[in-house]
């Protein structure tokens, strides 16, 4: 496991396991709420094992666990963080529902360690439909749940045979840690759902602070310069999400392979005027950190107020004039 720490001249400390990630001594945690609502986070670019739940939550928990012990108030896994992602016939044994113990020690390490957690796994629903899902955790609680709308059924993705597709993109309020004064609007996207423009303008016109995207992304595509077609697709993405709706993007990729498939990582920061102000250079395991500063995002919606003169009403209207043209046939 690679520790990186932007802004801070940390250098990466290598191990084998991520358990040396806590192993080191740490900064007493902050308790005072920061006024301007600035807050330290970590992005988790973490290598799950394909259907060991057990094994890949004991990882959530080391990773968390030295995550806090930094003073980091979110933590964030790739998308399917506890299960893997080629999973096939295997969802319904790895499925989880709400209730389940490994969503309770999940939260619980959020309230032992002040901090909140962003993880992945297939959700189960009380019809027994399974979701490709994201969980927002803090405070011993479940925040906020986002499950993936767009479901990739080409290539070699094959989500639509294996589980459900959710239907909201719907914004929350992330409390961060309880690290301050004022919560931070959030919305979750996972991996395909941040490929369609219109999912992440419905965040934008809730209001969110911060788009947090957890992915599990191989690389395809032909190379470009040193990066393949994906990696080049998700820089354009990300910056140009990030300056459009003046927001922070947090993309947090997984690293590893399955099936013989590679996952590229690439997790990275980007700022609300669209700089990658933090990034993990390759695949690696790694824990990214860095600070989000709320006075960034009021710099760049007085520079730039795109939302403020969003035609929202044109919007609608020209959304209603297709609709019934569609439904008139």
């Amino acid at each position: 496991m690679v520790l990186e720490r932007s802004r801070t001249g940390v250098t990466p400390v290598a191990s084998g396991v991520p358990d040396a990630a806590i192993d080191e001594p740490r900064p007493e945690l902050e308790t005072i709420p920061d006024a301007a609502g600035s807050v330290s986070i970590a992005l988790a670019q973490f290598y799950p094992r394909l259907g060991d739940v057990t094994a890949n939550l004991a990882a959530h928990l080391t990773i968390i666990a030295g995550a806090a012990a930094t003073g980091a108030r979110l933590v964030v896994f790739p998308e399917l963080s506890l299960t893997g992602y080629f999973l096939k016939d295997q969802v319904p044994e790895v499925a989880l529902a709400l209730e389940a113990p490994e969503v309770g020690a999940l939260r619980d390490a959020s309230r032992v360690g002040g901090i909140d957690i962003v993880a992945g796994l297939i959700l189960e629903s009380e019809r027994h439909y399974f979701y490709n899902a994201s969980l927002y955790i803090s405070g011993g609680e479940v925040v906020h749940v986002h499950r993936k709308v767009y479901l990739p059924t080409y290539g070699l993705f094959d989500e639509q045979r294996y589980v459900a597709a959710g239907d909201q993109f719907r914004a929350f309020d992330a409390p961060l840690g309880q690290n301050t004064e004022r919560h931070w609007r959030a919305g979750i996207l996972i991996c395909e759902d941040l490929w369609h423009p219109s999912a992440a303008a419905l965040l934008a016109r809730q209001g969110v602070d911060l788009i947090i995207c957890p992915s599990a992304s191989p690389g395809r595509g032909l190379l470009q310069g040193e990066a393949v077609g994906t990696a080049s697709s998700y820089d354009v993405m990300t910056r140009t999400y990030a300056q459009l709706f003046t927001t922070y993007v947090l993309y947090c990729n997984r690293s590893g392979f399955e099936d013989g498939v590679g996952f590229w990582g690439g997790s990275r920061v980007v700022d609300p005027v669209g700089a990658v102000v933090a990034e993990v250079h390759g695949s690696q395991e790694s824990v990214l950190f860095h600070s989000l500063e709320r006075s960034a995002v009021r710099r760049a919606r007085v520079a730039y107020p795109l939302l403020r003169d969003e035609r929202n009403d044109v919007n609608d209207a020209e959304t209603d004039r297709l609709r019934r043209r569609h439904t008139r046939g």
